[in-house]
């Protein structure tokens, strides 16, 4: 039993799910303030920064399922943050006033995160994690 525990601190898929989980309980705290989940933030400041963005697009820029994004988009336009327009056979995202009006909001509470985990992690290894994660990630995607 000994052994197997020790195996876990050096398995990324076992590290990797502990820092996802401290990271969304952080992200969860700091972004109460915008009444939305981390991951809609992020969507809703890709879209205000991107007018007329496509779900395909959000998709993309996100690593999620297009089932993922039509339900974050769903629920955005009930919260009146986002409309979408079909063109062709795409769908447009753009951001309506409200959802622009909480850009400000949206990035104090990103700053907040990024202080909260550079506070203890240190801004080097928060910086260079973030980096190395995403590269991984891209790398086992493809």
């Amino acid at each position: 039993m000994g052994d197997t525990c020790n195996y876990m601190h050096f398995c990324l898929f076992f590290t990797s799910q502990a820092l996802c989980r401290a990271m969304n309980r952080m992200a969860e705290e700091e972004f109460a303030p915008t009444g939305l989940a981390p991951s809609q933030t992020y969507l809703l400041m890709i879209v205000i920064d991107n007018p007329g963005i496509t779900q395909k697009e959000l998709g993309e820029h996100m690593q999620l399922a297009p089932s993922t994004i039509t339900r974050f988009i769903d629920n955005l336009v009930r919260r009146r943050l986002v409309t979408k327009e079909p063109d062709g056979k795409l769908v447009k995202v753009t951001a309506t006033e409200a959802g622009k009006q909480m850009a400000p909001v949206i990035d104090k509470v990103w700053t907040q995160l990024y202080q909260r985990y550079t506070d203890v992690l240190g801004k080097e290894t928060g910086d260079d994690l973030a980096v190395r994660l995403d590269q991984a990630a891209k790398a086992l995607e493809s």
